[in-house]
């Protein structure tokens, strides 16, 4: 019999195959009996040992990754070695608790924790469980839990993924993904785009699909099918395809189809995803160079010397192009040991971003030193620095004001802008723009603070997809005011590697788009097919739209793509 579940889709694609679901492996009993006191620090020895070598594991994966799945894998890493979090296991092992027993009963104590202040906070339960699970795998000497290992290619259903399982995706054998949990802006979703599968999140209909059954999985509609006919099947995979192979043979330079250039600049997370993303040739520079690798593999704040040597490494391949940094994100879901406040009620609404200036006044003149040393060493290539979390006016102007003194004091040329994430910000954007060198939009927070909702919520997903109404009408509000100000607006969120949105981003007066390098040719290839004009048609088009999916639809109205609905 046929079926049709619905989800929200998140990276573009059609896809037919055998499913093959992805489960957690089932835990020790919640109980054993007690240690003797003898042998219970070799126990606290052998639970760190395990949590090292899981952390070392998960760098080691970052290493070799690019754009936001190194910086999702780093952050996940850091939890393994978390001090609150081993401290907790540890004193519960010397009360006499097994290892095993003990990484259980901490990891839920933390869940619970996570889950009550929401918001960022509540996505990281599945990556905090996914550390339990692979400290578990050490201790009891199997395999880490991961990806099924089969000898064809097969579409990847799960109720959710951890970073460490999407991360070591091969796009050759894993044909598409279909998650019951998860949003838009979800771990799934990043690193999916930027491998290039397609994929599908919050299907809450997806139990219903075997193990083992056919399906086509169509990341445009959002929808997984069974019992379909396999000649339709494969007409829908063989359109898909055409459009797959143009993106594949996009070379650039991206512009539009009247010849209007586009800057298209990569999302990076340390020197080696910026040299691969220069290698790669495709991107026009760097539209976001996170800093957090630097603070969230060590316990103390890296010396300004350490800070400089690896941004002059990240600058180093872009001589002639510019490389926009962002000051350190501390906070939230990024806990950065020496620069984020414990157990705060709400870490999402609380101190990260340029906010932990108050209780850690230090970490932000420190780290623009080092970016401004960096720029002297790096003459060839245009620096901009910009801070994330901006709320007001005076924050503004101090931030501004800060550069400044380094451009002064080194002699250097940093031009200081600021993230739009926060709505206050987007709605006085025209003050703000008369502060500021440039402004880029933090899309996925935008969204999130603009819905009120957690991104990470299945049952909310359609409220954090990055097509709905309010917060386009945002980042219009804010484009435009760009264009009056003749300012630069770029957009650095996930939004800017969805090449359909891309096209409305362009078409209301976005100057740059930047996202994980996988995803340049794919906005670049659709954004060749159409004029500016059409892109300013598309941006008109979600006027009036009553939800994301509507949205979608009348932008394909617009550009002449209603076929690609299926």
């Amino acid at each position: 019999m046929s079926a049709k579940i619905y989800g929200t889709p998140v990276v573009q694609g059609v896809a037919y195959g055998t499913s093959a679901w992805i489960n957690r492996p089932a835990l020790p009993p919640e109980s054993a009996p007690y240690l003797p006191d003898h042998v219970r620090e070799d126990e606290v020895g052998r639970f760190l040992e395990a949590s090292d070598a899981v952390a070392n594991g998960l760098f080691e994966k970052a290493s070799h990754t690019d754009g936001e799945a190194a910086e999702v894998l780093i952050m996940t890493a850091s939890m393994a070695t978390d001090r609150a979090w081993t401290k907790d296991v540890s004193t519960r092992i010397r009360s006499g608790i097994p290892a095993l027993q003990a990484v259980m009963a901490a990891t839920e104590r933390f869940v619970i924790q996570f889950e009550t202040a929401g918001g960022l906070m509540a996505e990281r339960v599945t990556d905090l469980r996914d550390v339990r699970d692979r400290v578990l795998a050490r201790l009891q000497g199997i395999p880490e839990p991961g990806i099924p290992d089969l000898d064809t290619p097969f579409i990847l259903l799960a109720d959710d993924l951890s970073p460490a399982d999407t991360a070591g995706l091969d796009p050759a054998t894993c044909l598409g993904i279909a998650t019951k949990f998860g949003g838009p802006t979800s771990h799934t979703s990043i690193i999916s785009r930027q491998l290039g599968i397609p994929c599908i999140v919050a299907a809450r209909g997806l139990g219903e699909v075997h193990n083992g059954q056919a399906v086509l999985l169509d990341a445009t509609q959002g929808t997984i099918s069974t019992g379909i006919d396999e000649d339709e099947a494969a007409e829908r995979v063989r359109l898909d395809r055409d459009r797959a192979t143009k993106v594949s043979q996009w070379s650039g330079p991206a512009r539009t189809a009247d010849g209007v250039n586009i800057d298209l600049l990569a999302n990076v997370a340390d020197p080696q995803s910026s040299h691969r993303a220069h290698d790669a040739g495709l991107a026009k520079g760097v539209g976001l160079l996170r800093t957090e690798l630097a603070f969230l593999k060590t316990s103390v704040e890296p010396s300004v010397d350490e800070q400089t040597r690896i941004y002059v490494e990240a600058l180093e391949p872009w001589a002639g192009h510019k490389v926009v940094i962002r000051t350190l994100d501390a906070g939230s879901d990024k806990p950065v040991p020496y620069a984020t406040l414990r157990d705060e009620p709400n870490p999402a609404l609380g101190v990260r971003g340029i906010r932990t200036t108050g209780p850690f006044p230090k970490v932000l003149p420190n780290q623009l030193d080092a970016i401004a040393v960096a720029a002297m060493a790096s003459p060839e290539v245009d620096v901009w620095v910009m801070a994330p979390m901006v709320s007001t006016l005076s924050e503004a102007e101090w931030f501004v004001s800060l550069v400044a003194e380094r451009n002064e004091t080194f002699g250097v040329s940093l031009k200081a802008g600021i993230m739009i994430e926060v709505p206050a910000t987007a709605i006085l954007i025209d003050q703000f723009l008369e502060v500021v060198d440039f402004v880029s939009i933090g899309t996925n927070d935008l969204t999130q603070y603009t819905m009120a909702t957690d991104r990470e919520s299945a049952d909310l997903a359609e409220y954090s997809d990055p097509w709905q109404p309010a917060p386009l009408a945002l980042i219009k509000h804010i484009a435009q005011a760009g264009v009056r100000a003749g300012k630069p607006v770029g957009v650095c969120g996930e939004a800017a590697a969805d090449p359909l949105l891309a096209a409305v981003l362009v078409g209301m007066g976005v100057t740059s788009l930047s996202m994980a390098s996988g995803a340049i040719a794919g906005v670049g290839a659709l954004l060749a097919d159409h004029t500016l004009d059409e892109c300013r048609t598309g941006a008109d088009a979600v006027i009036g739209a009553h939800d994301g999916a509507d949205a979608r639809y009348r932008v394909r109205v617009a550009l002449g793509l209603l076929s690609a609905r299926g």
